[in-house]
């Protein structure tokens, strides 16, 4: 409503102050115009009164030309005169005598009046020419004068036709904003009224909404106060151990990138194993072959150096093999949790050490190449180029190094390297890469120049030139996957930027990989939690049978004492009979001895028939060592068991006696032993039922006292809330009617505004009729 009020004051007083403008504008073209008509009329007079004294002047000219001709044939008759008066005097000498006197004074008088009349026709030529050389100047100023005043007075109609339109159409756009500030007037007085509608709903709402605001918050209020005992996103050191969104297809994407820099990686690897190992074959073939005669020291040590580049060649392989495998679906991939790419940045370190280790030997190689007799100046100068791209290569694996260690920050020390500057990082990696794959493309164009040059060498081998051949494929491959590398990154450099640095939900960042190892820890324990959320449940009791069972086991002896005392006696039992296992076991053992000396006998007694048959010699000392065995064997054995000590003897006529007696005493003290354990088990059963139940009734008397307290302090908390709602009700309702009372004011000054709104409104309406009938009267 004030927007629209502004709108229709500030009309009417720019179409008053553009007609001001359009009438001052229009008095002082008035005036020019006005002007330039004065003017134009005046140089009109002046050019009439040239115009009269020039035909003045012209008639005075063919007036002296009249009387000159007069005067010339008057001269003529007087020379005519002359001759006749000259041919009288030769008739009379006297008549010539008598009258010369008078033809000297008379041809005197002529002469003087000739002369006198020359004299006068050239002043009157002299006249005549300056005037009509002044007349023709004064002509031509004119007309000059006359053309410029024409164009100016062209322009000025120009000017004038301009400015009639413009101003034509200015006022007929004055009208159409009249008209259209007339239309908007309308449009707000209803939107006015329409106001006055909304606000008596507003006001409305505003209540309704306030009550339920006022619900919702108590009980929020409550929910908080009851659930929640710790808000941990207000410290960022707790916040960081909360786990963030998790974007599967994000995942997935990020891990479809590193697969193809991983293919990137292989590609450049392999070429750069390739590069080493053909430059180390071509540096003991050129310019000394090693087949025919001993390279230099220089050559052997770097020959020396590039058979190792394998070894910090493929951990750059292997690195970006293991950052591969740890970006998975599951996990969170951020700068701050790729811990393997601190290990790929290592192995970058060591391959730039290499690479600086084999630099002034390269360089050395070159120059010694350049000194030797078959370096030729265009050669020289293209192994001066490759000096200068070898160092431009170490330079760039060096910038690499120094932005892949920054990256790698993150994970190890993240306040090393701030968030803020992600960006910058990616985008001078990009250019890092882009300045590695200038340098290869120099490197292949010179190392191309170069070997055309070799191959003129007049000692040039078949080897040196497939050498040669399989360096510039090598470096082509070099290059090519450096482009690859390059416009890779570069295409996907927003992704990294935006993506690599996204953490906790209200955070800014992971506080330290600790803090980020802990929150993958946390969400792996989350998943879990949710396959196991959704692994089917299993068929729950009914609620009717769940509460019967409910007093079953309030009131039973399945209580927590009693289990435990259960248990107790039950581990007793458990070492009773593992105790009794272990005395059966010696028995067992002692049976098996017995059970090995009989079959001992048994094989002596066919050992001494076969001997007594085979060997009679021998039957006096076979028969005193059975003699012995007999009496060892006789030899009386103790044995323990269930009812004390017994004394066997191996005699075989008494051991089968024995044996019997001994079982038939097992048997029945067994019987005995099983028939009292199980009296046992029922009294303990008995007993300890009866305790449990004793118990549980001292738990049900203790729990109702309990309950009792409770309802108790329940019922004077509730006497205080309503108290105390009582008084918030009180409260309420007078903050409630100085609201009201604040929003009657608000709505009588609103009023106020919308009636001082149509009185401008009126205002602008009556303004604006006064203006367009003064337009129309103009």
């Amino acid at each position: 409503m004030r927007g629209s009020s502004t709108c229709i004051r500030r009309g009417p007083v720019l179409v008053a102050v553009a007609e001001k403008q359009l009438r001052a504008q229009n008095q002082v073209l008035k005036k020019g115009v006005v002007d330039e008509q004065a003017n134009s009329a005046s140089l009109k007079e002046q050019l009439k009164m040239k115009d009269q004294s020039l035909r003045k002047l012209q008639q005075e000219m063919d007036s002296l030309t009249f009387r000159n001709q007069q005067l010339a044939k008057r001269v003529e008759l007087l020379q005519d005169e002359l001759t006749l008066s000259e041919a009288r005097g030769k008739k009379s000498k006297k008549s010539v005598e008598s009258s010369s006197q008078l033809s000297q004074e008379q041809k005197s008088v002529f002469n003087e009046d000739l002369q006198k009349k020359i004299e006068e026709n050239e002043r009157l030529h002299i006249l005549f020419f300056e005037a009509d050389e002044q007349h023709k100047r004064l002509e031509a100023e004119l007309r000059t004068r006359l053309e410029v005043l024409e164009t100016d007075a062209a322009q000025h109609q120009a000017v004038v036709d301009s400015l009639t339109k413009k101003y034509t159409d200015a006022i007929e756009k004055l009208q159409n904003d009249k008209a259209k500030l007339e239309i908007k007037s309308q449009t707000l007085e209803r939107e006015a009224k329409d106001c006055r509608l909304r606000t008596e709903e507003c006001q409305q709402q505003l209540k309704n909404l306030q009550a339920a605001l006022g619900s919702r918050l108590e009980e929020s209020l409550c929910i908080i106060n009851e659930k929640v005992p710790f808000n941990d996103t207000r410290s960022n050191r707790y916040n960081a151990l909360n786990v963030p969104l998790h974007n599967r297809r994000y995942q997935l994407k990020l891990r479809d990138l590193a697969g193809k820099a991983l293919a990137f990686v292989q590609e450049l690897v392999t070429a750069l194993l390739n590069f080493h190992t053909y430059t180390e074959q071509k540096v003991q073939i050129f310019p000394i072959d090693s087949a025919t005669d001993t390279i230099s020291p220089l050559n052997q040590k770097f020959s020396q150096y590039l058979h190792e580049n394998a070894s910090y060649v493929r951990p750059l392989e292997e690195g970006m093999l293991h950052l591969f495998e740890s970006i998975t679906e599951d996990t969170v991939t951020v700068l701050e949790t790729t811990v393997k790419l601190k290990a790929f940045s290592e192995h970058l370190a060591s391959y730039l050490c290499f690479l600086r280790k084999i630099l002034p030997y390269q360089l050395k190689s070159l120059e010694e190449e350049c000194e030797s007799s078959l370096c030729t100046a265009a050669l020289r100068a293209r192994n001066m180029e490759l000096h200068r791209d070898m160092k431009r290569l170490t330079a760039v694996f060096e910038k690499l190094h120094t932005y892949v260690s920054l990256l790698a920050l993150p994970s190890t020390k993240p306040e090393g390297l701030l968030r803020t500057n992600y960006n910058f990082v990616f985008t001078n990696i990009a250019a890092s890469l882009h300045g590695f794959h200038d340098v290869l493309k120099d490197i292949s164009k010179h190392y191309s120049q170069k070997a055309t040059l070799e191959q003129d060498v007049p000692t040039a081998t078949q080897k040196l030139i497939t050498t040669n051949d399989c360096i510039l494929s090598s470096v082509a491959a070099l290059t090519n996957g450096a482009g690859k590398i390059a416009s890779f990154f570069s295409n996907n450099l927003d992704h990294f930027t935006a993506s690599l640095s996204y953490g906790p939900k209200g955070g800014t960042e992971f506080i330290s990989p600790l803090s980020a190892e802990c929150m993958l820890q946390y969400k792996k324990k989350a998943a879990a939690y949710m396959k196991s959320l959704k692994k089917p449940c299993a068929d729950s009791v009914p609620y009717e049978e769940a509460l019967a069972n409910r007093r079953v086991l309030l009131s039973s002896t399945e209580s927590r004492e009693g289990l435990a005392q259960q248990v107790q006696q039950s581990l007793e039992k458990i070492a009773k009979l593992e105790q009794e296992k272990e005395h059966w076991m010696l028995e067992a053992q002692l049976a098996k001895i017995k059970l090995e000396k009989e079959n001992q006998k048994l094989k002596n007694s066919l050992s001494a028939n076969l001997t007594e048959t085979m060997q009679e010699h021998s039957i006096l000392p076979n028969v005193a060592e059975q003699k012995k065995e007999t009496t060892e064997k006789r030899e009386p054995i103790k044995s323990t068991s269930l009812i004390g000590m017994l004394t066997i003897t191996t005699d075989n006529e008494k051991a089968p006696d024995v044996e019997s007696r001994e079982d038939l005493i097992k048997t029945h003290y067994m019987a005995r032993i099983a028939e009292l354990t199980s009296h046992l088990q029922l009294a303990d059963s008995k007993s300890v039922h009866f305790h449990a139940e004793c118990r549980a009734l001292a738990k049900r008397l203790s729990l109702a006292e309990k309950s009792k307290e409770s309802l108790t302090e329940e019922l004077k908390a509730a006497s205080q809330n309503i108290s105390r709602l009582q008084d918030e009700l009180m409260t309420t309702k007078r903050s409630y009617e100085d609201q009201l009372s604040m929003m009657s004011d608000h709505l009588c000054s609103m009023n106020e505004t919308l009636t001082k709104q149509r009185e401008e409104i009126d205002t602008l309406k009556m303004a604006s009729k006064g203006n367009s009938k003064k337009n129309k009267s103009r």
